[in-house]
C-alpha cells in the first residue's frame, strides 16, 4: 500500500510540473508574439502607417508621452500622421516581456530619430506598454513614455 501511495504521488507530481511546463510554453509563446507586435509598431511608426497603427492599438488607448502630456488613440495617431513629423528610424533596443494569461507587459528602450518642424532629433525613450488579447487577438491599451536624457 505504501508502495502505491508513494508511485501516486510521483505521478501527480509529474502531472502537475508538465502543466507547469506547458503553461510557461504557452506565456513564452505569447510574448514572442507581442514582442513582434512591438517590432511591427516599430515599422508603422517609420512609415507613418496609421492603418497599420490604428489594428495594433485598442479602441480605448492611452499614451503618456515624454513630456507627460495624455493622448488618446485619435490624438496618438494624429500626432504619427501629422506632416512636420517624419521619423526615419524607429527601434526597440531592448525589451522584457511578462505574460500574465491575458494580459502582458512589456519594458524597453525605444530610439527614434527624425525631423520634426524641420530640426533632426534623437530621442531614447524608457517604456513600458500594456497589451490585452481580446478575442483572440492582442492590442495595447496603454503605452507611457519617459526620455532618457544623457547625463
Amino acid at each position: 500500500m505504501k508502495k502505491l501511495l508513494i508511485a501516486a504521488a510521483a505521478l501527480s507530481a509529474v502531472a502537475v510540473l508538465s502543466a507547469v511546463a506547458f503553461a510557461q510554453s504557452a506565456a513564452s509563446d505569447e510574448g514572442g508574439r507581442v514582442l513582434g507586435l512591438e517590432k511591427l509598431w516599430n515599422k508603422a511608426i517609420e512609415a507613418k502607417d496609421t492603418k497599420a497603427l490604428d489594428q495594433l492599438l485598442a479602441s480605448t488607448f492611452v499614451a503618456v508621452e515624454i513630456d507627460g502630456s495624455v493622448s488618446s488613440k485619435s490624438e496618438f495617431l494624429a500626432g504619427i500622421k501629422a506632416p512636420e513629423y517624419q521619423p526615419s528610424q524607429a527601434v526597440n533596443e531592448e525589451m522584457s516581456i511578462q505574460v500574465y494569461g491575458n494580459s502582458a507587459v512589456v519594458v524597453g528602450i525605444f530610439r527614434v530619430k527624425g525631423m520634426e518642424k524641420g530640426k533632426a532629433y534623437v530621442h531614447r525613450e524608457r517604456f513600458i506598454d500594456t497589451w490585452i488579447k481580446q478575442n483572440q487577438g492582442w492590442q495595447c491599451v496603454a503605452s507611457s513614455a519617459t526620455l532618457i536624457t544623457t547625463k
